[in-house]
This record gives C-alpha cells, sequence and structure tokens, in this order.
C-alpha cells in the first residue's frame, strides 16, 4: 500500500533523506523511528503529498502521488504532530468541510462524525469554535477528521501528543482496530514503548539513512541484543548518549 522507491530528498546541499527505499504491505502497522533530524517528517510529508522528492518514487495504493496527487490522497489520512485546523469553524463544520473534500454523502458525513464525537468524548464541544479549544482537543479534531473517511492509508506522526491518558488509550486501540480490518498505519514516534507495543514491523532511520528493518526480534538479531527492549535497541543503533560523570560536587548517596 506504501512503496518507497529511491527518494531523495535535499534542502540545498543538505540531504534529509537519502535513496531511501521501503515497502509496506496492506493492514500492516509499521514504525518508522529516529532522533530529532533523522529525517522522519521529511519522509511523511513526501508520503502525504506536501513535499516533492528530488529523485525517485512515491506510490500510495498503488498510486504514484507525483503523477496523480489527487487520487492518490484520497485513499489517505494524515496526522501531523501539531494540529493543523480552521480555528473559525467548529468541530462540527471542520468535519464537514474535510468530509466534502472526500466526497462523502452528507449523511454519511453526518453519522460518522457523530459516531466520532461520541468516541473521542466531544459532544458538549462539537459545536463550539475550535480556537476555543485545548491543543488535546484540537488533536481530538484531527483525529476524528483522519478516521472520517476509511482511509487505505493512514499516516501519523506523532499521534500521542497533547492527550490524556483515556485517549492515548483509545488512539491505540482504535490504530490497531483499523489496521487489523486492513487499513495500513505508518507511525512515526519518539514514545518507543508504543512502537513496541503496536507495531507488526519497524524501521530505523539515521542522518537520513534507513540503517534497520524488521520485526521486533529481527532487530535485536541484527543489533545482537537478544532480549532487550526498543529503547535500548534504538540506542544501540543510533548512538545514543551516555551519563560520562555527575557534575563537580554532586554526589549520590
Amino acid at each position: 500500500m506504501i512503496e518507497l522507491t529511491d527518494i531523495t530528498k535535499k534542502y540545498g546541499q543538505k540531504e534529509a533523506i537519502s535513496e531511501l527505499t521501503l515497502k509496506v504491505e496492506k493492514g500492516e502497522f509499521f514504525g518508522f523511528l529516529g532522533p530529532n533530524g533523522a529525517g522522519k517528517t521529511t519522509t511523511i510529508k513526501m508520503m502525504a503529498g506536501l513535499l516533492k522528492p528530488n529523485a525517485g518514487t512515491v506510490r500510495i495504493a498503488g498510486i504514484d502521488i507525483g503523477r496523480q496527487p489527487e487520487e492518490a490522497k484520497m485513499k489517505t489520512a494524515y496526522i501531523p504532530d501539531s494540529p493543523y485546523i480552521y480555528e473559525k469553524l467548529t468541530a462540527r463544520e471542520y468535519l464537514e468541510f474535510t468530509g466534502g473534500l472526500y466526497r462523502m454523502t452528507p449523511g454519511k458525513i453526518k453519522s460518522q462524525s457523530e459516531w466520532l464525537f461520541d468516541l473521542f468524548g466531544m459532544n458538549g464541544w462539537a459545536d463550539n469554535r475550535c480556537e476555543e479549544y485545548s491543543h488535546g482537543m484540537r488533536q481530538k479534531v484531527v483525529f476524528c477528521s483522519a478516521f472520517l473517511h476509511d482511509p487505505d492509508v493512514l499516516i501519523v506522526d506523532e499521534p500521542m501528543v497533547g492527550l490524556d491518558p483515556q485517549s492515548v488509550r483509545l488512539v491505540k486501540d482504535l490504530l490497531k482496530l483499523y489496521s487489523r480490518k486492513g487499513t495500513t498505519v505508518f507511525i512515526s514516534t519518539h514514545t518507543l514503548t508504543v512502537a513496541e507495543e503496536l507495531c507488526d514491523r519497524i524501521g530505523i532511520v539515521h542522518n537520513g539513512r534507513l540503517i534497520a528493518l524488521g520485526t521486533l526480534s529481527e532487530l535485536r538479531s541484527i543489533a545482537a541484543a537478544e532480549g532487550q527492549n526498543l529503547e535500548s535497541l534504538f540506542l544501540k543503533m543510533t548512538g545514543g548518549p551516555r551519563l560520562a560523570g555527575l557534575p563537580p560536587g554532586v554526589a549520590v548517596d
């Protein structure tokens, strides 16, 4: 459902992503991990059609997003790390607007919206303007708009930012449910416990290049680190920081 072939993206002379090739199958729950500046968000924006690669191709559900961007985007939902929404619209109006972009019928938009508002506990807020919402509430609106049209591919950048524990559990359950029914879920997150809990396969990108790919068991074999958790594997592969010592005058009892 997602196929990246030799994609490269440059900012000036700097290569944010270099010759990345990756294939994610239908119904797969895929985690895309890396340190800050590794190229994760750049890759996601190319998959969502917000950036064009300097080289290579991005296909969503077999559609080349560079040649047929509208057709590819109709198959996709994208949840960014910051919730960008029209603040003067209510949540209900925002979902009506989103549903129209995906050519949904008014009846379908209404029924799906009511289900999602109830699911996310937003019924008391659905007719308030988005400018009145907290960050977490705005994130809920973005999730509602993503699930609204039952996408074939769901691309999520840092899914849990700003959500309360109940909403985090709900989002994890929803993402897993959609994956099981055939939606391809592609998430980038720094919350490694979430990736370890949910993902079928994991790719680790570092300095713009894919350095490891596989199941958690396969990553352990690659890193020669049997039994270690994902955090330990990630730090080993990406050169995580080491505490060299304590500042002068600081002692441990």
